[in-house]
């Protein structure tokens, strides 16, 4: 044993003299923490040091140039590497750079600067994005109303919106929770910042605030959301000058016929709905499928398509896993009803025999949303109250991993895409 620790170092020098000058994170079935992998590529971008997202390449690895410093933190962080020789890394490239592979090898530069939009109680549910932004070890920045409000969203390359809902129905969750001190903190806080930001109502508020967040996203931003932060934002959106909200939310009705005054034009995803009116309902409208999907637990799985790396780079690298096949999980808003998404939407995962997309992508001016149904990817149905997930116990989450995927995805030089 004494032998064979003291061999290791000296077989390392070895290997190094002889080239081993690049070292790959392999993100197939070898890696021991896929999770924790993203947030070494992450931390080789803070030091300006370049990593080349190897798509389709064994689960989508990641290679760059061999330093002592990378090693020691794969080995800290737990997360497996291999090093190699120059001619070996030339080799995987050359490999990749087939034309009849379906691989492509995209060059990162620049740690994206990332904002999650959170309120400051957090309600009584955790993310399931700052979760993994956290144990990934990826730093961030918390902002709400008031911040996007005084611009602060130029500073940003990439926003996530917190569970949240931006109609101003405070979830919805009145006819259940309305004596809870939690939803009972949550209205006065939020009432409190409109009226100091000059607002009448929250809901105006979260209009506003809507519409900044889509002009940062036409301006190159890039958006990120699960759960009820997706469809609402989109109602919002297109409810502009509409009030779709009852006495209770707002202190006076809702405007009659308010799906008729709906404007689809203004939304990202979602395109000719109806809004769930009764604030009995814990429902926004018939974006979500959850109240009519009928699917099984043991059935409930999603896929993700399989797009061409070198043609289509920009889907493949939001896909990139080491399964394509994906539990499923409930939210609040669990899945889209392919009825109600737009031409211009493109699914990267659903569940073919319920006609519902669970994870969804666009464009938007210069900039790229995506949104993925569901509340926690490792928590089947979770209910308030529940603690949030280990992820120690989830290392190699194939659903979380499409999480941080979109983290990593404004670092990379995009291609502009041939279809």
């Amino acid at each position: 044993m004494l032998i064979k620790i003291f061999l290791l170092p000296v077989m390392l020098f070895m290997a190094l003299q002889a080239g081993a000058v690049s070292l790959l994170i392999p993100m197939d079935d070898v890696q021991k923490d896929h999770l924790k992998s993203y947030g070494i590529a992450y931390w080789v971008l803070e030091q300006d040091i370049e990593v080349k997202w190897l798509l389709n390449y064994r689960g989508g690895s990641f290679l760059m140039e061999h330093y002592p410093e990378i090693e020691n933190e794969c080995v800290i962080r737990g997360v497996s590497f291999e090093l190699i020789s120059d001619a070996q890394a030339t080799g995987i490239l050359n490999e990749i750079a087939q034309p009849d592979a379906n691989q492509d090898a995209v060059a990162m530069n620049k740690a994206p600067k990332i904002a999650v939009y959170s309120p400051p109680n957090k309600q009584p549910w955790d993310d399931a994005v700052t979760l993994v932004l956290t144990y990934a070890e990826i730093n961030y920045d918390i902002i709400y109303d008031e911040e996007i409000l005084n611009g602060n969203l130029k500073d940003y390359d990439w926003l996530h919106l917190h569970h949240e809902d931006f109609t101003g129905q405070f979830g919805k969750f009145w006819r259940s929770y309305q004596h809870m001190p939690w939803y009972q903190e949550e209205v006065n806080i939020n009432k409190q910042l409109a009226q100091k930001l000059g607002f009448l109502k929250v809901s105006e508020m979260k209009s506003f605030v809507t519409r900044e967040i889509q002009q940062y996203v036409q301006n190159g931003g890039f958006l990120f959301a699960m759960c009820a932060a997706t469809d609402t934002y989109d109602i919002s959106l297109a409810a502009v000058g509409v009030d779709i909200c009852e006495n209770m939310f707002d202190g006076d009705p809702m405007e009659a016929n308010v799906d008729e005054k709906l404007d689809f034009h203004n939304t990202f995803a979602f395109e000719n709905f109806t809004l769930e009116k009764s604030p009995y309902v814990y429902e926004f409208s018939n974006i979500d499928a959850t109240d009519h999907r009928h699917v099984a637990r043991e059935n409930d799985y999603f896929t993700l398509f399989d797009f061409s790396a070198k043609w289509d780079p920009i889907p493949t690298m939001l896909c990139q896993n080491h399964r394509n096949l994906i539990k499923g999980f409930m939210g609040q808003t669990t899945a889209y009803r392919k009825e109600v998404l737009k031409s211009n939407v493109l699914v990267l995962g659903e569940n073919k025999p319920a006609n519902e997309a669970r994870y969804i992508h666009g464009e938007k001016g210069k900039g790229f949303w995506t949104f993925y149904g569901g509340h926690d990817p490792e928590d089947y149905r979770h209910l308030i109250g529940d603690p949030p997930t280990d992820l120690s116990l989830h290392p190699n989450s194939p659903g979380y991993r499409l999480i941080l995927n979109n983290v990593l995805f404004p670092a990379a030089k995009k291609k502009k895409r041939k279809t």
